[in-house]
């Protein structure tokens, strides 16, 4: 049992240095439109992210986490020999984590969820064969990172399409606005609640669908509520008449921006954290002796996974959110809430049915949709085609590190047996 307890405080540290590579990385996922569109401040970003990232994470990051963990790969024929188990989600979290750095470094955005599963698939193929692999489960995390971001840019594309016809083409666009942008907070939190409210049994809290829906209901009134009062506000009042309607427009979205940079930060919690801890929490099975159909993932491993998220953020994501936001199309706040909103209630009904998508392909699905809708011209293509590239070799990468390290902490653990 000594050797497990080995296994399990590598995997804690590994899941950590994943959780950081997320945080660096990924976040910018998250805070990029809110920031690019100068809604908010890469501090304030880094503030609401850490608050909303670690709710996303504690509260509905358990789903996805068990996919991660049981069902990619098949190890019943290794029952018999969980050190190979062990070491195989140790190398996925190494070769995962390597990545992410390599990538934040040179400022790729990269899909963690891609990293992950293809080191799993690495470990699986390679040590157990290519009956290993649960290609029914692998297929539909493949047509997730395929349709994610077709369903980003058409939530987007219909989003922006319902502002420019209540808002931007009425006879007094800022007028219509301090009416509008209140629903569209109301859309944003319910959605967000209402999704959330059936996967937050991770604390114990078990709610029917009746009050799911009447708490949910009441959080999204109350959030529109203080949302049209801070449109009123003198802040927002407008009484220098030698502002554009359309700028007093998008300051007002530039409200709506905090309310739906929250939902992105809760939904990139709740979705991509499973990719740190799920390798972990498949080792803490083991470690305690249980067997890897158990589903419940422990309260501290998700804290383990949200925590290591918040330190990335905090310590290395201003580099990246700084760019994200600026590089594929010019955003304003009213573009940035439509691209954010979309990918926010993508990967939401994603984490609720456990399939692990990536955010990055999500959001850049709902930039590109704002894009489309302004015409191919407002869109970088360079940008477009590094970031498509970046995808195509993420996968394979996260299962060449995987091997290599595979073998590696292979022979490192039969020195020391």
């Amino acid at each position: 049992m000594e050797l497990y307890t080995v296994y399990l405080w590598l995997a804690v540290i590994f899941g950590f240095l994943m959780a950081w590579g997320i945080g660096a990385n990924d976040v910018s996922n998250a805070m990029g439109t809110a920031v690019g569109s100068k809604s908010i401040s890469i501090r304030q970003a880094i503030i609401i992210a850490a608050i909303f990232e670690f709710l996303g994470a504690l509260l509905a990051g358990g789903e996805v986490a068990n996919t991660i963990k049981e069902n990619i790969i098949d190890t019943s024929s290794l029952i018999n020999n969980q050190d190979v188990i062990c070491i195989g989600m140790l190398s996925s979290l190494l070769s995962a984590s390597c990545w992410l750095l390599i990538a934040s470094v040179l400022g790729w955005p990269v899909s963690t969820t891609h990293t992950i599963v293809g080191a799993i698939v690495g470990f699986g193929i390679t040590n157990i064969g290519f009956n290993a692999i649960n290609w029914e489960t692998f297929f539909s995390i493949l047509l997730g990172w395929l349709f994610s971001p077709l369903i980003g840019a058409a939530l987007s594309f219909g989003l922006f399409t319902t502002i420019r016809k209540f808002i931007f083409e009425q006879p007094e666009p800022y007028k219509a606005s301090t009416k509008v942008v209140p629903f569209y907070i109301f859309l944003c939190i319910f959605i967000v609640f209402m999704i959330t409210a059936s996967k937050i049994h991770n604390v114990g809290i078990v709610l029917t669908n009746n009050q799911s829906l009447l708490t949910s209901f009441a959080v999204a009134l109350a959030a529109a509520i203080i949302g049209y009062f801070i449109i009123k506000s003198p802040a927002y009042s407008f009484a220098d008449k030698k502002k554009s309607s359309y700028h007093n427009v998008e300051k007002t979205f530039s409200v709506l921006m905090i309310f739906t940079a929250c939902a992105m930060a809760f939904a990139h919690g709740s979705n991509d954290v499973a990719n740190a801890i799920g390798p972990v929490s498949a080792i803490v099975a083991i470690a305690e002796q249980r067997n890897n159909s158990v589903s419940i993932v422990p309260i501290w491993v998700l804290l383990t996974g949200a925590t290591g998220i918040i330190t990335g953020l905090v310590t290395y994501g201003h580099k990246v959110i700084a760019t994200v936001g600026t590089k594929i199309t010019l955003l304003t706040p009213s573009r940035g809430f439509c691209a954010t909103l979309s990918a926010a209630v993508t990967v939401l009904l994603a984490s609720s049915t456990g399939l692990p998508i990536s955010t990055t392909h999500t959001l850049v699905g709902g930039i590109l949709g704002i894009g489309l809708a302004r015409g191919v011209h407002a869109l970088n293509l360079n940008v477009i085609r590094s970031i498509f590239a970046s995808w195509v070799i993420t996968f394979p990468a996260g299962a060449i590190l995987s091997t290599i390290f595979f073998k590696f902490l292979t022979w490192i653990f039969s020195r020391f047996a």
